[in-house]
């Protein structure tokens, strides 16, 4: 899969890299401030026991 990704990319290494990296900083993004509030919200931690 990471080689499949790594020859669709255009340009040389470097410029792949930095598009992985944006990518990568866009996903975590998305996730901090869309998905885990969203989840948050599902999930109670008063509820926990531990027995």
């Amino acid at each position: 899969m990471y080689a499949a990704l790594w020859r669709v990319l255009p340009g040389p290494w470097w410029v792949r890299v930095l598009i992985l990296l944006v990518l990568a900083a866009g996903v975590l993004y998305g996730l901090f401030f869309a998905v885990f509030p969203w989840v948050s919200t599902m999930v109670a931690p008063e509820d926990v026991t531990v027995g």
